[in-house]
């Protein structure tokens, strides 16, 4: 069972990740991502990374076309043991053109080294619901 210090420690990895990112510190993506990361992109025609590297080497490569804010809210935190929970959040994404994008995430955290980091991400876009 996740305790309240779990969950702290986890909704603050989701927030550091937009603050690295945003800052272009991209020296310290160990502080968020276990070194084996999935970051799926897929949805938005960005592709799949493995890797911390790989992570890196993607963002520098998008350069100017990449987001300028990342704003995580809607944090649920669901316990799948004592080390492994799944995070469901939205994301408020500020584009270099000024727009606004709403994403979904799905995070899949557990404990490396002691700490909380990300060891699966997959980003969606947020779709307008359909009410039958």
């Amino acid at each position: 069972m996740l305790t309240i210090d779990d969950r702290q420690e986890i909704t603050d990895v989701l927030s550091l990740q937009g603050h690295i990112f945003d800052g272009a510190q991209l020296d310290r993506l160990e502080e968020v991502f276990t070194p084996e990361i999935v970051y799926d992109l897929s949805e938005a025609g960005v592709g799949t990374f493995e890797g911390i590297e790989a992570i890196r080497a993607a963002t520098v490569r998008l350069g100017a076309h990449n987001p300028i804010a990342h704003h995580v809210t809607n944090v649920v935190i669901t316990g799948d043991g004592e080390d492994l929970a799944t995070v469901r959040s939205k994301g408020l994404v500020i584009m270099a053109n000024g727009t606004l994008q709403s994403v979904n995430h799905v995070d899949t955290v557990r404990r490396h080294d002691g700490r909380w980091l990300i060891s699966h991400r997959v980003i969606t876009n947020q779709q307008a619901p359909s009410y039958q």
